[in-house]
Parts: C-alpha cells; sequence; structure tokens
C-alpha cells in the first residue's frame, strides 16, 4: 500500500535523485526526443535545400513547424489539465516516431515529396505543443518539490547538450545517406516513447476535481479546461499576476532580441569573411554557455532574488549584443554568446519554479503552454524584425539598435520595486 492510501504511513526519506528510477528514466527519454528534434532541425532543411535548391522551401519547414507550435499551443495546455498527462505523452512521442518512420521509408522508397515533408513539420510542431506541457508536469510529478530546482538543473543539461550535438550530429549521418538521419531520428523517438511508457506517475489536478492515483490513471472525470475560456485561461493568468507577468514578458522579449541578435551577427560574420564553418563553431557558444551555466543554477537562486536575478540577466545580454558590433570575428562571437548564455539556465528553471509553485495545479498545463507559445512566438518575430532591419541598415548599426531597444524596455521595470522586490515562492 502506497502513502497515498494510508495516510497514517509514515513518509520514506527523499531519494537523491541519481536513485530516482522515474526520473532518471524520464530524462534519458527527454532526452533523446530533445536530441532527435535538435538533429531533425537541421537535416530537414537541408534534406529540403538538397531536393529543390530552394532556400525557400528550405526555410519553410521551420516556419511551418513553428506556426503548428503556436496554433495548437494553447489547446495543448487545455489537453494536458483536462486529460491524462501521460497518455498525452505517449500520444505526442507516438505520432513523432510515426511521423520520422514516414519520412524514413519514404526517402529509402526515394518517393519523398515537399509536401510530404511540410506536413510532417506540422505534426513535429504539433507534438511540441501537446507534449511539452505534459513533459514537464511529469518531471515535476516524479520528484518532491525540494529537489525541484535540482531536477530542473540537470534538465538544463539535457536542453544545453542536445543543442550542442545535434546540428554537427545531422550533418555527419546526411553525409552517409539522405534516409540515415530520419532513421536515428526513428530510434530517438523510440527512445522517448519506451520512457514515457514505462514510467507511470501522477497525472491529473490535485485538488479534488480528479482522483489521479500513482498508477497514472484517474477514476473520475475533470473538469478542468472544460470551462468558458479555458484554453486561455493559462494566458490570462500568467498575465494578471504581477511577477508572472512581468518574468514572462521580459523573457519573451529577451527571446525576441536574442533571434534578431543572431541573425544580424550571421550577416556581420558573412561580410567579414567567415566561413560557414567558422559561423557555425561561433554560434555554438550559445549550448556551450548554457551548458556552462546549468551547474550554477542553484548557486544563483540562492544569491539573487527572481526579479534581480531576471533584471541581471536581461542587462547583460544587452551589453553583450554591444560587443560583436565593436570586435568583430567568430571567436568575439562565441565568448559573447557563450557569456551571455551563462544566466539563461537559472532564468530558465526560475521560470519553472514560479510557474510550478504559484499557478495552481488545475491550471499549470495552460500556464506552461501559454508561457511556451510566447516563448516560441518570439523566435520568428525576431528573425523577420531583424531581417527588415538588416534590408537597410548594416549589422554593426542593427546589433547596438536591438540593444537600445532591449534596454528601453527594462528600464522602467529597473527603476521599479515590484519586480526588484520579488522573493522566491516557499516551497
Amino acid at each position: 500500500m502506497t502513502v497515498a492510501e494510508n495516510p497514517t504511513t509514515v513518509a520514506p526519506e527523499t531519494v537523491p535523485l541519481r536513485r530516482n528510477r522515474r526520473f532518471r528514466t524520464l530524462w534519458a527519454g527527454s532526452a533523446a526526443a530533445m536530441l532527435g528534434t535538435c538533429v531533425a532541425d537541421t537535416a530537414y532543411p537541408l534534406l529540403l535545400l538538397a531536393m529543390t535548391g530552394s532556400p525557400t522551401l528550405a526555410g519553410a519547414f521551420g516556419a511551418v513547424q513553428f506556426g503548428a507550435s503556436v496554433l495548437f499551443g494553447l489547446h495543448g495546455g487545455a489537453v494536458a489539465d483536462r486529460h491524462d498527462r501521460r497518455r498525452v505523452l505517449i500520444v505526442a512521442d507516438t505520432v513523432r516516431l510515426l511521423t520520422a518512420l514516414s519520412v524514413a521509408v519514404a526517402l529509402l522508397a526515394h518517393r519523398l515529396t515537399v509536401p510530404h515533408a511540410l506536413l510532417a513539420a506540422a505534426a513535429i510542431g504539433a507534438t511540441m505543443a501537446y507534449g511539452g506541457p505534459a513533459r514537464m508536469l511529469a518531471l515535476r510529478a516524479v520528484v518532491p518539490p525540494e529537489q525541484l530546482r535540482q531536477a530542473l538543473s540537470q534538465d538544463e543539461l539535457r536542453v544545453n547538450g542536445a543543442a550542442l550535438a545535434g546540428p554537427p550530429l545531422a550533418g555527419l549521418l546526411l553525409g552517409l545517406g539522405r534516409a540515415v538521419p530520419f532513421l536515428a531520428t526513428v530510434l530517438a523517438s523510440a527512445a522517448a516513447l519506451g520512457a514515457s511508457v514505462a514510467v507511470r506517475f501522477d497525472s491529473g489536478t490535485t485538488d479534488g476535481t480528479t482522483g489521479a492515483t500513482t498508477d497514472g490513471t484517474t477514476d473520475g472525470a475533470t473538469d478542468a479546461g472544460k470551462e468558458k475560456g479555458a484554453v486561455f485561461a493559462g494566458l490570462r493568468y500568467l498575465l494578471t499576476d504581477p511577477t508572472l507577468r512581468a518574468t514572462v514578458l521580459v523573457t519573451v522579449a529577451l527571446n525576441l532580441a536574442g533571434s534578431a541578435m543572431l541573425l544580424a551577427v550571421m550577416v556581420l560574420l558573412r561580410d567579414h569573411g567567415a566561413s560557414e564553418a567558422g559561423t557555425g563553431l561561433a554560434l555554438t557558444g550559445e549550448a556551450v554557455g548554457g551548458l556552462l551555466g546549468a551547474p550554477l543554477v542553484t548557486r544563483l537562486h540562492r544569491t539573487l532574488a527572481p526579479g534581480v536575478l531576471l533584471l541581471a540577466v536581461a542587462w547583460s545580454a544587452a551589453l553583450l549584443f554591444l560587443v560583436p558590433a565593436f570586435a568583430v570575428g567568430p571567436v568575439v562571437v562565441f565568448a559573447a554568446l557563450a557569456a551571455m548564455s551563462l544566466g539563461v539556465p537559472a532564468l530558465r528553471v526560475m521560470l519553472d519554479v514560479l510557474v510550478f509553485q504559484q499557478v495552481p495545479e488545475a491550471m499549470r498545463g495552460r500556464a506552461v503552454a501559454a508561457t511556451m507559445t510566447l516563448l516560441m512566438a518570439g523566435l520568428p518575430v525576431g528573425t523577420m524584425t531583424a531581417g527588415l532591419l538588416l534590408d537597410h541598415l548594416p549589422a554593426t548599426t542593427v546589433l547596438p539598435l536591438l540593444a537600445a531597444l532591449l534596454a528601453a524596455g527594462l528600464l522602467p521595470l529597473t527603476l521599479g520595486r515590484s519586480l526588484r522586490g520579488t522573493s522566491w515562492p516557499k516551497a
């Protein structure tokens, strides 16, 4: 009999994460899923470019994928709150597996078409929208509250490690054969699906609206996510709470400005004669900085209050935007991106902690989905904005302009007391 079934049972001693089998299994599955996604994000555009010779069609893959993620993002959160999250995760992983398998089979049969590839992009984007919130909430379900920061810090290693290894691995596998990276994605998706099936975790709300059990099933239906306007409830909650609103909006601004800065840097390096390989290596500074910053999460959270941490990371990014404009070169760009990314893991974990511990359980799926949707929407908007600016201005002008715009948005929050006075929520 479990502790949940017998309230008089004494809770067992907290198990270290390294011995938490459910956490380690979910982490490994999530790492496989992320690596497969990063490989696919590079392999699909390269494949479309090789098939058609059209940069527009190559770029269309990312646009369709992002569009599907944003389109279904809020609904994905409502589904996570309304239905069994483990089942949602299993369905999302299954769809991603079948999508990758269909592309691999089509390539082996020499029958892959552009519409097929774009449908795959839409399917991948949709699985991110529905599976993303469920996967994040699954992580919380298998670790106690006092280990949440540590678990999320380890999750940052997964994200940044995949971002660093994915693109070069995709290029290497594509060199072995067009179908090879997609067969690798099939294997990664299978590993993620296996972990989702193997790990049972508490799923659904804990406020009495559903009878969630420890095997991941429910003994009653929940009304969470069924009320009128339920899809937008998470977004409304984030924008109504002053701390969450400031945190999310500043993070979105950083995402938007960061994606714009990356395009400006790529143009700047090209204009100064950097090779494609040199540019690619310079851009890995972002992932390297994230990997180096992941072990600093706990220390930064102990040292800085949430609002202070948020402002420190944002202001450092604004200042570091200026570095490539005055000292051009792949090494300088690599160092600037690495320095800029050191605090990003602490910022992402901070956002997770605030949402997990402040948002009511019945609304967490929608709040997480709203946050993910806002962050993803900032990427194409930032890139498009930078493209328009770079059509009329040199990159050495665009970078200081982006820094100035970001600083102008941060200044009112820095001078005010509401954000600087925030504190960590109690577990």
